[in-house]
């Protein structure tokens, strides 16, 4: 019987989750409870619709010529992608042999052993860095982040290229401390290309409020354009010299 996943929704033309066209699919179900999350109706791992990995091939199939053309690929996201690790990797797989770029876009939080052979067919990982500490780590969502960095360690000693995002949330993440802490962990990394800062928004409050859940951030501003580029400045000098 071939595996099956289940899955949020697609995106066919998605430009800012790795290189090129890529074709998104947003996995169902995440451990994860972030104060921000933009993608609230995916946390129940029971939602979504079932899909075989032939159906994901037939949806991307559809764009592959765009694609193609672009450089791109196909960017596996989510909810948490690696609940479904055994479903991706036979995606990957196949993805592979038809030439085409994968990425995982991922928060880290995952057992090693689930995800080894995931990662031999993951040609990028986009890596959710959310807070540099353990505990300011779990009120924003919900655990602490020693998975997370013991997962980022793994991809970097694989040599397997990583593109850091860091949301920055007025009162939670902005902070000198919180952005030298995270400096200095993807200081650590080697397989690091670049540390993408995501400017704190509360377009997805509508999700919680359509599932009768109280928006925890309600009212935090989103950080100015100055604040953004603070923060890129720090996180950036973070970077392994091997990657500058």
């Amino acid at each position: 019987m071939s595996v099956t996943g289940r899955v949020h929704s697609f995106e066919s033309f998605g430009t800012v989750d790795g290189p090129g066209i890529r074709f998104v699919v947003f996995m169902q179900g995440c451990p994860l409870r972030c104060l921000y999350c933009h993608n609230r109706d995916t946390w129940d791992a029971r939602g979504g619709r079932e899909y075989t990995v032939e159906d994901i091939l037939n949806e991307m199939g559809k764009y592959l010529d765009f694609i193609r053309l672009s450089g791109g690929g196909i960017t596996v996201s989510g909810g948490e992608p690696t609940l479904q690790a055994e479903f991706v990797t036979e995606v990957f797989k196949k993805c592979r042999e038809m030439g085409v770029h994968t990425a995982l876009d991922t928060s880290g939080f995952v057992e090693i052993g689930r995800v080894e052979e995931l990662l031999g067919f993951t040609d990028l990982v986009l890596l959710d860095i959310k807070h540099g500490d353990a505990e300011k780590h779990r009120v924003i969502t919900g655990v602490d982040n020693h998975k997370i960095k013991k997962f980022a360690l793994y991809v970097s000693e694989r040599n397997i290229p990583v593109w850091i995002r860091y949301v920055l949330v007025p009162g939670y993440t902005d902070g000198e401390r919180d952005l030298a802490q995270a400096a200095e962990f993807i200081g650590q990394l080697k397989s690091v290309e670049k540390v993408e800062v995501l400017p704190y928004h509360s377009m997805g409050k509508y999700k919680w409020d359509k599932l009768g859940v109280e928006y925890p951030l309600e009212g935090v501003e989103s950080p100015s354009p100055e604040q953004v580029e603070r923060a890129s400045r720090i996180l950036n000098v973070g970077l392994s010299p091997l990657n500058t």
